[in-house]
This record gives structure tokens, C-alpha cells and sequence, in this order.
């Protein structure tokens, strides 16, 4: 998992970004935003909060852990939401992001939603969780996504052939998809081989990446 230092190198390094042009984003010195970097200076829960809405990271809600190692050894569930981070301390965060409808894909994302769940995956920007609505993505064999499950959108990954995305095509919803490239054009296949590959047309939004699978109890 993830802590905060980590994320914060994690987005450095995605964006291209100088530790400079990084500091510039979160509005405070390179010093500071080098030892956190480094890992030799951890911030409070309010302050992540705080960095992330500077970032434009609308949908994250850091929660931060205190995870004490003799705990972690000797008695499970020893977790405490606040606590002063002690050199045997682990930091750990785990963020909370809404769950949307398909409708909500037809024009700006909305800031927030109903229903919300908390994972401990740190997106390269704005994630949300969508509801799988049709089998055009159940596959017989192999990868398969089937009606039913839930799925966590990046919208900060880049959109590489292979993966699965969420496309929406000019004038029509959007769907869930596998980006592929033949001939150096780009095309949504379903996993479904009921359903046809299509073509990406002018003007095709990617809003994000697929970065987690999972069943809704």
C-alpha cells in the first residue's frame, strides 16, 4: 500500500513534473515538498486533504491510519484514526470516492454522489466506481468484467492500447471497453464477442481507466 510520500512521487513522476513545477502546484516551498519526497517529513490528515484539493483531486478524501508495528505484530486490529506519528509507526491512507451512475457520463462529472466507497488505491487523479450494467464484457474465457460488478475509474492514467476504459463516443453513451489499436487506429472491443469492435471516432472522450474489479454484496 501506498502511503502519502509515495503518492506524491507517484504524481511527480506521471506528470512529468519538476520538483519545482510540483511545488508550484501544491503552493509551498521545494524544500518542504522535498522532504516529503523523501520521506523524512509526513503530513497531517488535514494537511493531504488540503494538498489534494489544490491538486484538483475533487473526489479524494484521505484517511489517515496510525498503525502501531508491535500492534501489527502481536494483536490484530489495533488501529487508531489519530495518533502522533512515532518512528515505529506506519503511515497508511485509504480514500474514499462516489460511486456514479452511467448517467452521470453524459456531460461534466458530477463533484459528488449519494453513495460512496473507501479502497486503498491512490489514483493519478479524479477516480470514481461505476456499476457494470450489461454483459458486454462478460467473456467466456479469459479477462472478464460480467453484469453485476463494480468498477474503479482513474481518470488520470494515460490511455494506453490494452487496457479498459471507459470511452464515450460523439452524441452516444458511454460504455466500458478494451482499447486496442490495429492499423494505427484506435477501436473499442467488447470482451463479449457478441458485441462489435468499434471504431474511435473523431471527438471520442476516454474518461478513464478500469484499475479495479470487484462484486457488490
Amino acid at each position: 500500500m501506498e502511503n502519502w510520500n509515495a503518492f506524491l512521487a507517484r504524481y511527480k513522476r506521471e506528470h512529468n513534473l519538476s520538483q519545482i513545477k510540483l511545488a508550484e502546484r501544491l503552493s509551498m516551498t521545494q524544500g518542504g515538498v522535498g522532504h516529503w519526497l523523501r520521506g523524512t517529513r509526513k503530513p497531517t490528515l488535514e494537511t493531504i486533504n488540503e494538498k489534494l484539493e489544490t491538486l484538483g483531486l475533487i473526489y479524494l478524501e484521505a484517511q489517515v491510519m496510525v498503525v502501531e508495528r508491535q500492534e501489527v505484530r502481536e494483536a490484530q486490529g489495533g488501529y487508531a484514526a489519530q495518533g502522533s506519528l512515532a518512528a515505529r509507526a506506519m503511515l497508511h491512507a485509504s480514500f474514499r470516492f462516489p460511486v456514479l451512475a452511467w448517467a452521470d457520463l453524459q456531460g461534466p462529472l458530477p463533484d459528488s454522489s449519494e453513495e460512496s466507497e473507501q479502497t486503498d488505491y491512490m489514483p493519478a487523479g479524479n477516480a470514481f466506481w461505476l456499476p457494470v450494467e450489461n454483459d458486454s464484457m462478460n467473456a467466456a474465457s479469459g479477462q472478464s468484467i460480467p453484469q453485476g460488478m463494480r468498477i474503479l475509474v482513474d481518470a488520470g492514467l494515460e490511455m494506453t492500447p490494452g487496457r479498459l476504459v471507459i470511452a464515450r463516443q460523439p452524441g452516444r453513451p458511454a460504455v466500458l471497453r478494451q482499447l486496442i489499436e490495429e492499423g494505427g487506429e484506435r477501436m473499442l472491443k467488447p470482451l463479449n464477442t457478441l458485441y462489435p469492435t468499434v471504431m474511435c471516432e473523431p471527438g471520442c472522450e476516454f474518461l478513464g481507466v478500469v484499475v479495479r474489479v470487484h462484486g457488490v454484496v
